[in-house]
């Protein structure tokens, strides 16, 4: 193999590895940080939706009570989603027109199809159930993630 050809090898390996990387370590969460901390009985008929594969269900700070714990940036909200394996929970503040204007836009759970949420600003559509990339729609920028755990009965939703 002569030199040349080592080098381009190198290169066509390298680049994609890096650019993977650094993709996956890039800052795209444009939604400030709040505190969020809430629990969910899965028994409170409050939550049925939850209890089917794809369903979704929208928590604030009147749910329960939770106040601050549950409103997500600037009181907008936070989407739970039950996917296959696992529950997702996603802050309501839409991400573009958050980065681009500077507005706490509220998306909502689309009434036609549940496992996504649209942004009444900038008609951006989010797919709940691919860890809130837009899917259509003008967002380059993904629904903030919180975290979830469930223990069979219980799912909690938090960050650090």
């Amino acid at each position: 193999m002569r030199y040349g050809s080592k080098i381009k090898l190198f290169l066509i390996v390298a680049i994609p590895v890096f650019v993977l990387c650094s993709c996956r370590n890039a800052k795209n969460d444009v939604i400030p940080d709040v505190y969020v901390n809430f629990t969910i009985d899965l028994l409170d008929p409050q939550f049925i939706n939850l209890s089917a594969m794809g369903g979704s269900d929208t928590i604030d700070g009147r749910t329960n009570n939770w106040g601050y714990r549950a409103e997500g940036f600037n009181g907008n909200g936070i989407i739970v989603y039950t996917g296959p394996d696992e529950y997702y929970a996603y802050d309501r503040t839409c991400p573009h027109d958050y980065a681009v204007n500077g507005l706490s836009v509220k998306v909502k759970i689309d009434p036609v199809d549940f496992t996504s949420a649209v942004c009444p600003q900038c008609g951006t559509k989010y797919g709940l159930s691919v860890f809130g990339t837009p899917v259509s729609g003008v967002s380059k920028y993904p629904l903030k993630n919180y975290k979830t755990r469930f223990d069979g009965r219980y799912i909690t939703v938090w960050n650090n």
